[in-house]
């Protein structure tokens, strides 16, 4: 079939609007009708080569629609299913046998290799190849190839054209309070950077009852978000010193702290922040090289935890269904971030994105 997609051809430069054929689902695959995806600064770094993957290359991994057709293997979902497409994995792995398919032995090549396993492309335009399958799905795009693995159906009476940031960034955020840093009733919470994973964890420390709920970010507009999503206190560290501020308002540094910026400095101001046992928590780096430096006698002497978290600990058919019903009843409010763009403005939306103009764009397909 042809469908319209949006091809990135080359490094830090705008993507096109093509007409590519897409081949019909293979047994084990599931052909979804694209109504509404995320974009994710995952996108933009791959489009910029930070992580290197082939191009030509149809991105965006945070899609949600409605199944279309689905292969003869496939017996998760039927036609007429709403669906949210997240990260794919292997199914077989150490990891993924032990329910935890986010640090997945196979995750690069299941979400970054831009082709299926037998290296093969399900998208091309006149003969020539175009990369798919990116996060298992490709879905700047009417019309994505997803699998079992990385398809969660979600309840018809929650709103479709939303739920494609679940897959990956607001995932991303509320997991890692929930799931990886289990935050508690009473305890202290920093965000280091209050995008939309920032403003996630922000959000999901309120459901899980942190008191103390810290905002840190360089960008006033976002601050004033932080404190209506639940942020106790905030921190602009253009106008103060971040650690002496965290440590004034928590009496002994945080409890938790959680980086989504992938900036070094920023990530040791994190640690430096941590209350005696406590834990930081990071999300990202800014290149695949990069390297942090810490205090090993501030770590080790009070038992303080750095670790790594990827697309929040979470099981997405498990956490995805719960993250929509805590929006249902209103305590989990992520449409505030949100703003939508059609198509066609994909480009626009990539720009808002990267210059703190929008907090989570969403862009609709159909």
């Amino acid at each position: 079939m042809q469908i319209k997609a949006a091809v990135t051809r080359a490094k830090a430069s705008p993507m096109s609007l093509e007409t590519l054929d897409l081949e019909a689902p293979r047994a084990g695959e599931i052909l979804v009708r694209v109504v509404a995806t995320g974009i994710c600064h995952t996108d933009i770094a791959m489009r910029d080569q930070i992580y290197p993957v082939p191009q030509p290359i149809v991105l965006g991994h945070e899609g949600a629609g409605i199944v279309e057709q689905v292969g003869a293997a496939v017996s998760k979902v039927v036609p007429g299913d709403h669906v949210v497409m997240s990260y794919n994995s292997c199914g077989h792995c150490p990891s993924c046998a032990e329910s935890e398919p986010n640090y997945c032995h196979h995750f690069f090549e299941h979400n970054f290799a831009g082709a299926r396993a037998d290296g093969g492309s399900p998208l091309s335009r006149d003969g020539e190849p175009i990369h798919g399958n990116f996060f298992g799905q490709s879905s700047f795009a009417s019309f994505a190839l997803c699998h079992e693995r990385n398809i969660v159906k979600v309840r018809k009476d929650a709103p479709l054209e939303l739920l494609g940031p679940l897959a990956c960034g607001i995932q991303t955020g509320a997991g890692a309070v929930i799931n990886a840093l289990q935050v508690r009733p009473g305890n202290s919470f920093a965000a280091f950077g209050v995008g939309s994973v920032g403003l996630s964890a922000i959000m999901a420390a309120r459901v899980c009852g942190a008191t103390t709920i810290i905002g840190i970010d360089v960008n006033e507009d976002r601050l004033r978000l932080a404190r209506d999503l639940g942020a106790t206190h905030t921190v602009n560290p253009r106008a103060a010193n971040t650690v002496e501020q965290i440590m004034s308002i928590t009496g002994i540094g945080a409890n938790f702290a959680l980086d989504t910026t992938a900036r070094p400095e920023v990530i040791r101001q994190a640690m430096e922040s941590l209350a005696a046992r406590g834990t930081l928590g990071i999300v990202g780096a800014s290149s695949l090289d990069t390297e942090l430096t810490f205090n090993a006698m501030h770590i080790m002497t009070a038992g303080r935890k750095l670790r790594g978290i990827v697309e929040g600990d979470s099981t997405p058919e498990v956490f995805i269904p719960q993250l929509i019903e805590l929006f249902l009843q209103g305590r989990f409010p992520f449409d505030r971030l949100v703003k939508f763009y059609p198509f066609e403005q994909v480009n626009d939306a990539i720009h808002d994105a990267e210059t703190g103009i929008c907090v989570k764009p969403i862009i609709r397909i159909s």
